[in-house]
This record gives C-alpha cells, structure tokens and sequence, in this order.
C-alpha cells in the first residue's frame, strides 16, 4: 500500500570514523510498507513537530488525541492550535492529557473547548494517583492513520541535539492496527467519564484487552496486569530469540527481562543502546548496576553521548516493539503504556540499521570500560538510586538535585 506521510532527507548519516559526538544529527526520516501498513519513522525532533501538525491539519471528521505531557510552550501551542482550526473546520476533536505529566494549566486548553472540541484529564483519585500515570502517546485521524512513539508535546522533544532536545521517534501507521488504537481510546474516554479513580476498571480494560493475533498488534500495558501485559508478549519473543536489538531510555528492568536478555547475548547477539545523558541522572546509575552479568554473557551495551536519550525501541528476531514503554520496572508493572508489535523480517532489518546510526554516537561499555567506572562509591551510588528508583525515578531526581 501507499505511504501518504511526508519524509525529509536533508542530512548525510555520521561517519563512522568520527568520535561519538562529533558531527552528529539525527536520522532522516524511512519508510518502510509490512504486513499491510505503511510505517514512517521520524527520528528528528523537527519532523516530527511537522508530522504531527500535518496530521491534525489534514483531518477530516474526526481526532481522538491522548499525550502523557501537553506543555505551554511554543510547540503546545503550536499543536493546540492545530487542534481548534481542526475543530472549527468541523472535525470532532477530543483531547485528553495525564493529568501528572502535563503542565499546561486547565486555561491552556480552554480555545479548543470554545472551537467545539472536548477536552479531559486522565486522573486517578489522590489515594492511587502518585502511582497511576498514563504514559501513551497518540494521535488517531479519521480511524485511518496514527502517530504514535515516545515523544511528547513539549519543546525538549522537537529540538534539536545541539539545543539539548530529546533523541526520541515518532511513528505514523496507516493499516488496520489504527481501528486498535480508535477501540483504546474510547475506552479511556468511557474511563475519565466515570466517577472516582475507577483503579480497578483501568486494570480490567488492560487485562481484557485482544490485540488479536496478527502480525502487526497495539500491545498494552498497566498496573498489576501480567498475562495480556505487552512485557509478556516481549518475554515470550525473547525466549526463542537469537537476537537483540534495542534503544531504551530508562534501562531497569525486572529480573526476568534481564536473565531472558542475558540468555539471548549467550546464544546469540545482543546489542543495547542506553542513556549517557538523561533528565533523571539516577536512571544511569540504576541501568549501569545491571551492566556487568549482562556483559559477562556477551551483551554489546552502547551509551549514546550526543543528547538525552528517550526512545523506545526493541527488536528480537523479527519481531519489533515501538511505542511510549521504557524497559524499567515502571513501564513494566505501573504505568499505562502501549507497545505496536509487527512482525517482519523486513522492517526488523531496517530498524537495526537504525539502531546502528546511534550506536556510532555511542560509547561502548566494554569490561575494560565498567571495571574504570566500578568504584566502591560509584556501586554505592547505583544501589542507592536502584532502591530509590523501585519507588519512583521523580524522588532520586529530587534527592539527587
């Protein structure tokens, strides 16, 4: 089928020759058509601003949007913006934000509601709500494309790495998997109607959910739920897989994700491109603790240099995960996250090329290089933010400021 998104090749990749940071930018945008759906990949924090506004501007009837982070600032209100002329053209437009991560106040979004579009707030009650946060991204137009991935509307995720902008991805789909992502959302619109946090809703919309089993699946994620988790699909990929591919920017995760990942390094390959730099300085001490036994069973673990790093992106064989999940204990076991698992070699192969555009901007975390970095207060310093960070990242990052 037909990609009908917009790419940008304005920039040579990094040669390999270079030292990690030099000369860096941020990948072009691809496309890559598999299992019916068209995929457009937008690496660049510009493109995908630009994506982003042209998908809303070329809307038709309708726009079901859910953002963990809406920020008042240049680009929330460029996007907001973008939301009411929608409105007022006469699409159905219905907003809805997390109410712990996003910053823009109530009255920020009060043109959209005067443009005749809704607007609501994901929101537990006080007794559940430091534990439940809504972690997705996604835009839907028309049941018909989506942009979905780890970025959010907030001027850090659409910089540039020079201007200390987030190294992220953006995903639009055109395919049947969209009609999954319209199905979620008017489940999370049914839940923010409802009175009281409705905890225990939540965690049955999650457990209940059928992605069915095609080759191309929108995968959830919530508190408590185990079997119909997209971690669960994850592990069972890692259990047969020869190898490993993956870009995450919180790296902590349970220790069966760790033994599956050590066993596929021990048979195979396995390559990880972590955080060298982050919003939240602990996260780097609790993915380095893990970094020895991985190394031991021959795991390659990159740390990329250039910005901070907030992707989300995990290959296993053919099977490819991409969405709005860190692989850490709070993506796994609280947040609400989603996770679009295609399977294609095709599309498995490409990502891992990507993959080794930002490995070249990257330091390799060899044995010689974590027996240097092993210092007795450093290991100290990695335990007492993995402790912390069992809690929640925001109080290591307190503590640590």
């Amino acid at each position: 089928m037909p990609a009908r998104w917009p790419t940008v090749n304005t920039r040579k990749a990094p040669d390999p020759a270079q030292t990690p940071t030099s000369d860096y930018s941020d990948h072009d945008s691809f496309q890559v058509e598999a299992q019916g759906h068209a995929f457009t990949f937008y690496p660049r924090g510009s493109d995908r601003l630009e994506a982003l506004v042209d998908h809303i501007d070329k809307a038709r009837e309708t726009l079901d949007v859910f953002y963990y982070m809406f920020q008042d600032d240049k680009s929330g209100h460029r996007v907001r913006d973008a939301l009411v002329s929608a409105a007022e053209r006469g699409v159905r437009v219905h907003l809805i934000i997390d109410d712990f991560g996003s910053d823009a106040p109530i009255e920020f979004f009060e043109p959209l509601q005067q443009a005749g579009g809704r607007f609501a707030v994901f929101s537990a009650d006080w007794n559940v709500r430091y534990l439940v946060r809504n972690h997705q991204k996604f835009a839907v137009a028309d049941n018909a494309r989506v942009m979905t991935g780890g970025s959010n509307v907030s001027d850090h995720y659409f910089s540039t790495p020079d201007d200390n902008g987030w190294c992220d991805l953006g995903v639009a789909i055109e395919g049947e998997v969209v009609q999954q992502f319209t199905r979620w959302f008017q489940l999370l619109s049914e839940w923010t109607e409802s009175e009281g946090s409705q905890f225990r809703k939540v965690r049955r919309m999650i457990r209940q959910w059928d992605p069915g089993d095609g080759p191309v699946q929108l995968l959830l994620g919530g508190p408590l739920v185990r079997r119909s988790h997209w971690s669960y699909r994850f592990k069972k990929d890692l259990a047969k897989a020869a190898r490993l591919d993956l870009v995450t920017a919180y790296f902590g995760p349970p220790r069966s994700i760790r033994r599956l990942i050590g066993k596929v390094a021990a048979r195979g390959e396995a390559r990880l491109v972590l955080a060298g730099k982050s919003d939240l300085d602990g996260t780097i001490d609790v993915a380095r603790l893990y970094y020895r036994k991985l190394i031991r069973k021959g795991a390659e673990i990159f740390e990329f240099q250039p910005c901070k790093l907030h992707m989300k992106l995990l290959v296993a064989d053919h099977n490819s995960y991409f969405g709005s999940a860190n692989l850490d204990r709070r993506s796994v076991r609280i947040n609400i996250e989603l996770m679009v698992r295609v399977q294609d070699k095709q599309l498995a192969e490409r990502l891992r090329e990507f993959i080794g555009h930002l490995e070249q901007a990257s330091i390799r975390a060899d044995a010689k290089w974590y027996r240097q970095q092993t210092t007795w207060f450093a290991r100290l310093r990695w335990r007492f933010f993995h402790w912390l960070s069992l809690a929640d990242y925001r109080v290591a990052r307190s503590i640590a400021d």
